[in-house]
């Protein structure tokens, strides 16, 4: 975060800045303008790494003068020093002149408030401090004697150098990815589990407690500390999942939140706020931390509203507050300032959004919520899609081209007017609709594998018989749930594609966001402090409803609370995972 000052009667701005070149080194001065009694500011800039090329500095900047609504702070490098990368404030360089702006969240200063932000920078030769500065275009003439230059290099370069040249285009690539302590201890203590008990998951954060840790478990910065540990000397992928949004999921009871509808301060500044501080320590700037950003929420603006057969009250409340819009807004702006996080927005599942009413509106609501807050598409690095869902792959059996004596499978019952038949055709026509409004040529996709598999038995080998298109499309297909609208717990699934990077095209990562054995959600009303409703959709005896053509629920029996650990469901993912185990 970055502040400024501005002297009272237009009189002119003094900054006192600490001039250092080794890691660690700062210095202050604190100085007024000539006929302005107490107007000033006072800059601390810090080198926090240097390396043989390359170089990390912070600069805090104190107001000392009259408030101030933004600010702008100018210098110039005597050598050939490159910002590469910045965050906290809009950096930019013309040959050796450097201009950093204040965002829309750090631009107000009270007399007295201070803020920072950082960048990483290029360099050969020397890394002389800049001789003067500029703050709101005035020339900052207060005076100060630098320290003292080491005569040597630091001792302790940083073993992984900040990126020179930005953000991995793909941060999966080339690193291994974290593996949950938690989730592995639960995995390797079932019949079988060993097998996949060293594969990377997803941490959850479904609750402000769960940043200090819930019950004695891990909290953030613990998790955090053991990929550190499993980093070694390669690159390494955190996976965090964001999701405490106000009014949380408002269609499905399973997952609501703690948050009512109206408590979107709350989710700032005791949810989002607390993440980013941790995430933006130093500490953790060599790991890679891909952040899922709330789950389940935006597309339900979209699809259970009033005017849809699947309207919900709820999912009313929170088009009409907007806090969906403004709490992702504001979560991919905050989480997105950090120099080594990737946001990765939730986009929804083919079987939830394939359809055309659904699928541009949920794109242009993206887009909206991408640039809320202060925001903008910069702070998206991509989306994933089938978090926690169950919805195949591939399915090899037949295509949303094909037809049986000239019906479309299209109007088959399964599809039922669906433009995609799949989980990877759906991605990668997402992604071509985003770049199409704006988003990054190179935006990158996930895809959550981790209950997916749909093997075992009862998979087909070959096309379903062209007796009907019902019979053809039945008859193939892999994802063997009773509707594709069935989320909860849902029977017969298996785990899916291992995690592994660069998968398909326009696809980052297939990923384990959701950990397998965790439930969806209880099978019947269990009383709880977290929050989380019965939803009838958990319940094996349920009849259906709109989203689900009024088909039976799919779901196992005996489920525990959603993220409780659900060992008859894991065992059914051992046995049923495609590829087989």
């Amino acid at each position: 975060m970055s502040r400024t000052t501005r002297t009272p009667r237009r009189t002119a701005l003094l900054a006192a800045l600490g001039l250092i070149t080794a890691t660690g080194a700062t210095a202050t001065v604190l100085t007024t303008t000539a006929g302005a009694a107490a107007a000033g500011c006072k800059v601390e800039y810090q080198i926090t790494n240097q390396w043989n090329t390359g170089f990390g500095a912070n600069v805090v900047v104190t107001n000392t003068g009259d408030p101030v609504a933004s600010w702008t702070l100018e210098w110039s490098y005597g050598g050939d020093q490159k910002v590469t990368q910045g965050w906290n404030a809009t950096i930019t360089q013309s040959g050796a002149a450097v201009t950093a702006k204040s965002l829309s969240y750090n631009g107000t200063l009270a007399t007295g408030g201070s803020t920072s932000f950082g960048f990483n920078g290029s360099y050969s030769g020397t890394n002389a401090v800049p001789a003067s500065f500029r703050l709101n275009g005035v020339t900052c003439n207060g005076t100060t004697e630098p320290t003292t230059p080491p005569t040597t290099p630091p001792t302790t370069p940083p073993t992984t150098p900040p990126p020179s040249g930005g953000k991995a285009d793909n941060p999966y690539a080339g690193a291994k990815v974290y593996v949950n302590p938690e989730w592995s201890a639960k995995a390797a203590a079932e019949p079988g589990g060993s097998k996949v008990a060293n594969q990377p998951t997803g941490v959850w954060l479904d609750r402000t407690a769960a940043i200090a840790g819930v019950n004695g478990g891990m909290g953030l910065r613990d998790h955090l500390d053991a990929a550190l540990a499993q980093k070694g000397s390669g690159e390494l992928v955190v996976q965090l999942v964001i999701y405490n949004l106000p009014g949380r999921d408002c269609a499905a009871l399973a997952s609501n939140g703690e948050l009512g509808p109206t408590e979107i301060d709350r989710y700032k500044s005791q949810y989002i706020d607390p993440i980013a501080a941790i995430l933006a320590d130093s500490k953790y700037a060599g790991l890679r931390i891909v952040t899922t950003v709330e789950i389940d929420s935006l597309p339900n603006l979209v699809t259970n509203v009033s005017g849809r057969p699947t309207a919900t009250p709820n999912c009313d409340v929170m088009k009409s507050n907007g806090n969906y819009i403004k709490g992702v807004g504001y979560a991919l702006n905050k989480l997105g300032s950090i120099a080594n996080v990737y946001n990765y927005v939730d986009a929804g599942h083919h079987g939830w959004l394939g359809w055309d009413d659904n699928f541009g509106p949920s794109a242009e609501l993206f887009k909206t919520a991408a640039t809320a807050e202060g925001s903008t598409l910069a702070n998206v690095h991509g989306f994933i899609v089938n978090t926690a869902n169950y919805s195949a792959l591939k399915e090899d059996h037949f295509t949303i081209d094909d037809s049986v004596n000239g019906v479309s499978v299209r109007q088959s019952k399964w599809v039922d007017w669906n433009r995609y038949t799949d989980e990877l055709s759906y991605a990668q026509a997402m992604r071509t609709k985003l770049v199409s409004l704006g988003f990054d040529q190179n935006l990158g996709m996930l895809i959550d594998t981790s209950r997916n598999g749909w093997g075992g038995t009862a998979r087909p080998t070959a096309p379903g018989a062209r007796t009907t298109v019902d019979t053809y499309v039945n008859g193939g297909r892999y994802d063997r749930r009773i509707h594709l609208g069935n989320w909860c717990n849902q029977s017969g699934a298996g785990l899916g594609e291992r995690p592994q990077a660069a998968p398909a095209a326009g696809i980052d990562a297939y990923v384990w966001i959701k950990p397998p054995g965790e439930s969806d959600g209880a099978s019947k009303e269990i009383p709880n402090n977290e929050g989380k409703g019965f939803d009838r959709m958990c319940d094996p005896t349920y009849p259906g409803n709109a989203r689900n053509g009024n088909s039976m629920s799919g779901a196992l029996p005996d489920a525990p609370l959603s993220g409780q650990w659900f060992s008859a469901q894991f065992q059914e993912l051992l046995k049923n995972a495609h590829p087989a185990l």
